[in-house]
């Protein structure tokens, strides 16, 4: 398993245990390591919109349409 696996993996943890801060801060740190992965952008916009900042998690899923157009996950 490499470091993003692990940080998504914790991420995707606290984020189904209701902890959307320390979520959050899992899938930025796995950005750092790769910006150009969609699915990352995804998981940093799905904590985004668990926290109420709409406009924010909305820069995300952009992000993730933009590297990959035909991304079904993007919400």
């Amino acid at each position: 398993m490499t470091k993003i696996d692990d940080l998504v993996l914790n991420g995707k943890s606290f984020l189904e245990n209701g902890d959307f801060d320390k979520a959050l801060s899992f899938f930025e740190q796995a950005l750092l390591l790769d910006s150009k992965n969609p699915d990352l952008w995804n998981f940093k916009g799905t904590a985004l919109r668990s926290m109420g900042r709409y406009a924010e998690s909305m820069e995300c899923f952009n992000n993730s349409l933009k590297l990959d157009p035909r991304d079904k996950f993007s919400s």
